[in-house]
């Protein structure tokens, strides 16, 4: 059974760091393309990270410098470190696992930037 399991989310103040986590099983984690996405409310969902199997990395232009995702493919863990937040990026956060024609979505966690 696959399985996406984010956690870290909550409420930190503007300028606050946070990580979340994307625990992943049920399927061969080191070939997925992994990627956090962002959803604010009344907002379409979009992509904010990718990490490829092979160590390229993509951030969204909003987030350069600001955040990292990294992996641990030992652990089938992706991590989305967050650093100088905005009240603008409160969101339902979800960790995403790509690769062929298989697509796979965790159930997001919640972040919320306000002081």
């Amino acid at each position: 059974q696959v399985q996406l399991v984010e956690s870290g989310g909550g409420l930190v103040q503007p300028g606050g760091s946070l990580t979340l986590s994307c625990a992943a099983s049920g399927f061969t984690f080191s070939n997925y393309v992994m990627s956090w996405y962002r959803q604010a409310p009344g907002k379409e969902r979009e992509l904010v990270a990718t990490f490829r199997a092979g160590g390229w990395r993509n951030y969204a232009n909003s987030v350069k410098g600001r955040f990292t995702i990294s992996r641990d493919n030992a652990k089938n863990t992706v991590y989305l470190q967050m650093n100088s937040l905005k009240p603008e990026e409160t969101a339902v956060y979800y960790c995403n696992g790509r690769w062929e024609s298989q697509n796979y979505w965790g159930q997001g966690t919640q972040v919320t930037v306000s002081s």
